[in-house]
């Protein structure tokens, strides 16, 4: 049995509500104001809240970032009155599942309801799978169950009995090191070194010397034999960061030891052949980099067996309730304290702000705010807020009015596949779609749908 919370301030309202789905077969709860909800949040798991966005003291929106910094699975769906739609789209781009307006047929409410938890199901069998795919698998702090991060973890646990060469790509901050961490930790190799390499920080005129090691007297300096990281990592992995930093006579050797599993010393022509691993990450285009000459072609094709991308975290912003819930638990159990809450404007400053520096920078911010934080919240001040400008107001309009029209086209396309699905049978579309005879109608007039006729989408 699906649990429910509804929160409602007038009482009317909300304990018709809570008949109408206690009626539908459901287990509901009920508090009259936001700050009850988190309070019964605090002590109950819920698989849906259904919140009205205006209220007192603390409005829905605020109860909403509240409810997915608790538990980011549980779908909301946000109530609204007609005037303030602007509102219930904003509350969907901050996690609300969908949003009824005011006034409604409970039928449609429970129809929603339906699709939410429906969703709601179809997602804890993936967290599921998740969860025992990490539980089996090595895959600690990879974390995302947007569906680009769905496909990252399929991919790692498809290479686990592979050996094959993994070029990482993607912007400073998303996580390469993680993702080779996890392909190492997973393969045969787990027990062996896995080697990390900066080649953006190694000096030019040593970097052969201090990849692939140096005899004595090989140079001015070199007064002993040195071993290399290539031996170091011998019979594990090597992490190759920043790889288009590499010089071309590296990039020859590098490539000699891909095609043959040998290296030769600085100063030393005997061969040395290795059982090495090697990843490579770049957050440069290695593509535009083989064209323009300063990086090898052949070396490039050998390097790019298996491609991971790894997207900026703009670019998945469902992803970062969870990375912020990670992180707060993480340095709050190093500081031996009660995880902090953070406040809905701060959680709403997290959500907006663009990451340019992304995970690397959000796990830094949540640190400092969770060392700095007097209470047992976390707020506005305590991310240093002059560090975050806030994405600009006009991008965040345009991408509201965005989500509107997709979201209006959708649900225009759907009533017409249905009316065509019924010969245009009003009664019959409505059923199918969940929805009153009513609601069809007021739905048809609004985008304009001619009755008994072409349906045209367009």
């Amino acid at each position: 049995m699906f649990n429910i919370l509804v929160v409602e301030d007038q009482k009317n309202m909300r304990e018709s509500l809570v008949i109408a789905f206690k009626r539908a077969g459901y287990h509901v709860d009920s508090a009259e104001s936001g700050e009850k909800a988190i309070e019964l949040f605090g002590v109950h798991i819920y698989d849906l809240a259904v919140v009205d966005l205006k209220m007192e003291v603390m409005d829905g929106l605020e109860v909403l970032l509240h409810i997915k910094h608790i538990n980011p699975h549980t779908e909301v769906i946000v109530m609204t009155a007609f005037g303030t739609i602007d509102s219930a789209i904003y509350a969907m781009r901050k996690g609300a599942y969908d949003y009824i307006t005011k006034p409604f047929q409970l039928s449609d409410v429970l129809s929603v309801i339906e699709r939410a938890l429906e969703k709601k199901r179809l997602s804890d069998k993936v967290y599921n799978l998740q969860k025992e795919t990490n539980e089996t698998y090595k895959f600690e702090g990879v974390i995302g169950n947007s569906p680009v991060m769905m496909r990252i973890l399929n991919t790692l646990m498809e290479l686990r009995n592979s050996e094959s060469t993994v070029l990482i790509t993607g912007e400073s901050g998303t996580g390469k090191e993680l993702v080779a961490r996890a392909i190492h930790n997973n393969s045969r190799r787990c027990n062996k070194p896995f080697v990390v390499v900066n080649c953006g920080a190694l000096p030019e005129n040593l970097q052969e010397s201090e990849l692939f090691g140096h005899a004595m007297g090989s140079f001015t300096g070199a007064i002993k034999d040195k071993k290399g990281i290539f031996l170091e990592a011998q019979g594990g992995t090597l992490f190759l960061d920043e790889i288009g930093e590499t010089l071309f006579s590296s990039q020859v050797k590098l490539l000699r030891f891909l095609q043959n599993g040998e290296i030769r010393k600085v100063g030393d022509n005997k061969p040395i052949f290795l059982d090495v691993r090697v990843i490579v990450a770049t957050n440069k285009d290695l593509d535009e980099a083989t064209r323009n000459g300063t990086f090898r072609k052949d070396l490039f094709y050998r390097l790019n067996v298996i491609r991971i991308h790894l997207p900026p975290l703009r670019e998945r912003k469902e992803d970062i309730p969870i990375l912020i819930n990670y992180f707060v638990n993480m340095y709050a159990n190093k500081l031996k304290r009660k995880p902090p809450e953070i406040s809905g404007d701060a959680m709403n400053i997290l959500l907006n702000y663009s990451w340019p520096g992304n995970i690397r920078e959000l796990e830094n911010v949540v640190e400092r705010a969770v060392t700095l934080s007097k209470n047992d919240h976390i707020t506005i001040p305590d991310l240093a807020l002059q560090t975050l400008p806030l994405l600009d107001t006009m991008n965040i309009a345009t991408e509201m009015g965005g989500i509107r029209a997709a979201l209006a086209l959708q649900e225009k396309k759907t009533i017409i596949e249905s009316l065509r699905k019924y010969a245009g049978n009003r009664k019959q579309a409505a059923n199918d779609l969940g929805i009153s005879t009513t609601t069809l109608w007021r739905k048809m007039k609004e985008y304009q749908i001619i009755p008994k006729t072409s349906y045209n989408t367009e």
